[in-house]
C-alpha cells in the first residue's frame, strides 16, 4: 500500500492551528506539549472561544490573547509562569467575559488579581508555591469550582463569598483548621487529604456529597452528623480508633477508613446504600460482630476490603466473608463474578 505523504507538506502553524485551515471557523485551539517558549510563529484566530497551552516552555503572556474577545477557556498548565508574567491578565478588560482559567503547575507565588472577570466558574492554581489564599477575595461570586491543591497555604480563609461553590479542593498544604466554610451552601465536594487537620469542622454544612481527609491527624470521626446528604467519605491514614458518628449518613455509598486504628466495625447499622466499605490496614482482630453491624448494606455492599487486619489470617476468612456478603464482588484483591 502506497504510504500516504505527510499532509502533503503542510506549515507547522497550520498544524498548531489543530488543523483547521479557516480561521473564521477555529473555536478551540490545542497547544498542548508543543514545548513552545512563546507563540510568535502561531497564529491566534480572533474566533477563539478554547485555547489550551497546556506542558509548553511559556513563561510570557502573549499580548494577542488580549484581543481574544470571545475567549471562554484559557489553560496555561505545566508551564514556566511566575507571578509577574500572569500579573497582565488582570487588565485585559477584552476578555472578562473568561469563565474557565487554569494556572495548575506553575511557579506562582500568589493568587493573581483576576477580578476583571466576573463570569468565572472554574479556577485552578494548583500544583504551584503559593503560601495564602490572600487575593481569593476578589475572585469573582460566581465561581464554581476552585482548586489550590500542592501548595504551602496554612489558613483557609476569604472564601466567605463564594455561595456558588461546589468544589473546593485544598489537598497537599498546611492547613491544621477546617474553617470559613459556612458561607458555602452549595458546596458538593471538599477535598482537604494530605494536611494536618486534627479536628472535623464542617461548620454546619449540610448539602456536601464528597469529603476527603485523607492523610490527616484525625483521632475521631465525629463532626459529619449533619452532613446527611454525604455519598462518598474518605479518612484513610489518620489516627481514628473508634467508628462512630456515621448512623446520620443514611445516603452514604463509599467509606473508607483504612489505614486507621479500629480494633470494630461499628455504627454503619443504618446505612443501607453502602456499596463501597474499605476498612483494610486496622487492627480489627475478629469477623465477630460483622454480621450485624453492616446489618442495613449487607444486600448492597459490592466491594469490602479488610486485609492486613488480625481478622484476615483466618483459613476460613474469604469463605466466612462471602456468606456475610451475598452480593459481593470483590473482597480484597479477590474479583468474584
Amino acid at each position: 500500500m502506497e504510504e500516504k505523504p505527510l499532509r502533503d507538506q503542510e506549515s507547522e502553524e497550520n498544524l498548531r492551528s489543530s488543523e483547521i485551515q479557516d480561521d473564521d471557523c477555529v473555536s478551540c485551539l490545542d497547544l498542548t506539549s508543543f514545548q513552545l517558549h512563546d507563540l510568535q510563529e502561531t497564529d491566534l484566530p480572533p474566533t477563539l472561544i478554547e485555547l489550551d497551552l497546556t506542558a509548553n516552555r511559556l513563561s510570557v503572556l502573549d499580548p494577542r490573547i488580549a484581543l481574544l474577545s470571545r475567549l471562554k477557556k484559557l489553560s496555561l498548565r505545566q508551564n514556566l509562569f511566575e507571578d509577574a508574567g500572569i500579573d497582565p491578565i488582570s487588565s485585559w478588560d477584552s476578555i472578562s467575559g473568561l469563565q474557565e482559567l487554569i494556572l495548575r503547575d506553575n511557579k506562582l507565588m500568589k493568587i493573581p488579581d483576576v477580578s476583571i472577570f466576573k463570569s468565572l466558574l472554574v479556577f485552578d492554581v494548583s500544583f504551584n508555591e503559593i503560601s495564602s489564599l490572600n487575593g481569593l477575595s476578589k475572585v469573582s461570586s460566581t465561581l464554581k469550582e476552585l482548586y489550590v491543591s500542592k501548595n504551602e497555604v496554612a489558613k483557609m480563609e476569604e472564601l466567605d463569598h463564594l455561595h456558588e461553590l461546589q468544589i473546593l479542593e485544598l489537598g497537599s498544604n498546611r492547613l491544621r483548621v477546617m474553617e470559613s466554610l459556612q458561607n458555602l451552601i452549595n458546596l458538593q465536594e471538599l477535598w482537604l487529604g494530605r494536611n494536618r487537620i486534627r479536628t472535623v469542622n464542617l461548620c454546619g454544612l449540610s448539602c456536601i456529597r464528597k469529603i476527603s481527609l485523607q492523610s490527616n491527624r484525625l483521632t475521631s470521626m465525629l463532626g459529619f452528623q449533619e452532613c446527611i446528604s454525604l455519598e462518598e467519605l474518605y479518612l484513610s491514614h489518620n489516627g481514628i480508633s473508634k467508628m462512630e458518628g456515621l448512623s446520620t449518613l443514611v445516603n452514604l455509598r463509599v467509606l473508607d477508613v483504612s489505614s486507621n486504628k479500629l480494633t470494630a466495625v461499628s455504627d454503619i447499622e443504618n446505612l443501607t446504600r453502602l456499596e463501597d466499605l474499605w476498612l483494610n490496614d486496622n487492627q480489627i482482630a475478629s469477623l465477630e460482630g460483622i454480621y450485624s453491624a453492616v446489618a442495613g448494606s449487607r444486600e448492597t455492599l459490592t466491594t469490602i476490603y479488610l486485609g492486613h487486619n488480625p481478622c484476615a489470617s483466618s483459613p476460613s476468612y474469604t469463605t466466612t466473608m462471602r456468606q456475610i456478603f451475598p452480593n459481593v464482588q470483590q473482597i480484597d484483591s479477590n474479583v468474584f463474578s
